[in-house]
């Protein structure tokens, strides 16, 4: 297993602020040669420690300026169960993140849609329909107060 050391976690933070900034860049940001930052880079991506490159996008001017968390109770906690509903997530673009959870249910939905009449229609013909959904319970967002994607001790 790769251990990361200082100059590592130095690049993850530059590259967790802008990921598209140069090698050249980078290698300035963290006083290493471009060729030595590259490797790292490419180390570091090998290893898992970056997953990927992506740009944020404003969902205000995309049509899916509502947030939604969603509590999701099954009805069965089986693993077919579980496999069923995990999978009709996935082919689903409105939900953004799903997390198993411990408490009082069973998954947390982060979804985004366009308005209220965007979700009851997602809602009543998707997520109800979902494999395995006995409840749920919806919050919907009224202000972001705080959103990043960025992981602490890395800037």
């Amino acid at each position: 297993m790769y251990e990361i050391d200082r100059l590592d976690i130095k690049i993850l933070g530059a590259l967790q602020t802008d990921g598209r900034m140069s090698n050249l860049k980078l290698a300035e940001v963290v006083s290493l040669s471009p060729t030595a930052v590259l490797a790292r880079v490419q180390k570091l991506t090998k290893e898992g420690y970056i997953l990927g490159y992506e740009a944020r996008l404003n969902p205000l001017k995309l049509d899916a300026g509502m947030l939604i968390f969603v509590e999701v109770l099954l009805d069965r906690t089986t693993p077919n169960v579980f496999d069923a509903f995990r999978a009709a997530v996935q082919v689903r673009s409105e939900i953004m993140e799903c997390h198993m959870v411990a408490g009082g249910f069973d998954y947390l939905l982060k979804t985004r849609v366009a308005n209220m009449e965007a979700y009851r229609e997602f809602a009543g013909e998707v997520l109800w329909q979902m494999p395995g959904v006995r409840e749920t319970r919806t919050y919907v967002v009224m202000e972001e107060v705080k959103n990043s994607h960025r992981l602490p001790a890395l800037g």
